[in-house]
């Protein structure tokens, strides 16, 4: 008969004997070992209370399953999400250890001292704000440890989805370009006149939007061919702009003009091609390479540039993720920072 299991609730832990030991650490690796006794969290606690595998006291009085989650709930914030996320990742088969930032998971075979985690869990309300800067530095000590990140994001009726961040370095294989000729700034874009220099910066750079002979040029473009020398720039009335001039009118026509163009220098630097992601509620959509326009092919990534400061609503989050995978293209976030870095988010099926 198997030797009944009592712990006390002390300080937000909850302690355990030596028999805890060899029956829940060595056998399905809950907790910690302490001394000579075994040392649970008070999610580990409730899972384990709710199957009737340990009882649980604090001081005298015994606690059930729902005067212990009622307490967890006062004492950890978000106690019942990483509740929901590890019962789900338990039930699994995965081994699950409380970590920064919420959880370490193992691999199926693997467990604790014997094989590294393979995820490290930020678990995340689907009501809760989420600042981009609590998903970037998680995902660098991830990748540091040679790890994944996986963002779990639950919702109100507390059905999991599951998600990978992490740091990307993304490069094209372009060509470098040749000088084009004069435009000309007009209300909210920049014409190229000339049919030659038009036709030779669409097809060897897929730049604009061929109107007739002539090039329709975003204003990103435009900065970027300006800033290259690819192309002089006047305004209606034939005045020159240098690049600190047509910035200055760019600012004023697009309010976040400064932020697109860092990234869209940043990609074309890379070699990449750039195009609006408009139709795709995104900033742009990005191809490694575009060789034949006769037979353009599906750009790779939807990349959407955030101040580094920004903030996450989850459910705006996932549509885009969601929307990204609907059409076979992969979502990431691009932030200026000393350099322009590149976070990917996609769906994970544990």
């Amino acid at each position: 008969m198997q030797e009944e299991i009592q712990g006390q609730l002390r300080d937000g832990k909850v302690r355990l004997g030596p028999g805890a030991v060899a029956d829940l650490y060595q056998q399905g690796y809950f907790g910690r070992p302490r001394g000579k006794g075994l040392e649970l969290s008070l999610v580990e606690a409730a899972y384990l209370l709710d199957r009737s595998r340990i009882r649980l006291f604090s001081g005298e009085e015994e606690l059930d399953f729902k005067a212990l989650f009622e307490l967890g709930s006062s004492i950890e914030k978000g106690f019942e999400f990483r509740y929901v996320v590890y019962k789900d990742l338990r039930e699994r088969g995965y081994y699950v250890q409380p970590g920064r930032p919420d959880f370490r998971v193992y691999p199926r075979g693997g467990s604790p001292g014997k094989s590294p985690a393979e995820f490290y869990v930020l678990v995340i309300s689907e009501r809760m704000p989420l600042p981009l800067r609590e998903i970037i530095e998680p995902a660098r000590v991830a990748a540091q440890m040679r790890k994944k990140l996986m963002l779990a994001i639950v919702d109100e009726e507390s059905d999991i989805t599951f998600y990978e961040a992490r740091e990307r370095a993304i490069s094209g294989l372009m060509n470098e370009l040749q000088p084009s000729g004069i435009a000309t700034l007009l209300e909210d874009r920049v014409v190229l006149w000339d049919p030659a220099a038009s036709q030779r910066l669409h097809e060897h750079g897929f730049f604009g939007k061929p109107v007739g002979e002539r090039l329709q040029l975003s204003l990103v473009e435009s900065a970027y061919l300006l800033e290259k020398g690819l192309i002089q720039i006047v305004d209606r009335s034939g005045a020159s702009l240098d690049l600190q001039g047509f910035e200055a009118r760019a600012r004023q026509i697009e309010d976040d003009f400064d932020l697109k163009y860092s990234v869209y220098k940043d990609l074309r630097e890379r070699k990449l091609v750039v195009k609006t992601g408009f139709k795709f509620g995104t900033h742009f959509r990005v191809y490694k390479q575009v060789g034949n326009l006769g037979k353009v092919p599906h750009s790779e990534y939807l990349v959407h540039t955030v101040p580094e400061d920004h903030i996450f609503l989850p459910p705006v989050l996932s549509r885009a993720v969601r929307l990204a995978h609907s059409v076979r293209k992969q979502m990431i976030f691009a932030y200026p920072n000393e350099s322009v870095r590149y976070l990917e988010v996609r769906r994970l099926k544990p």
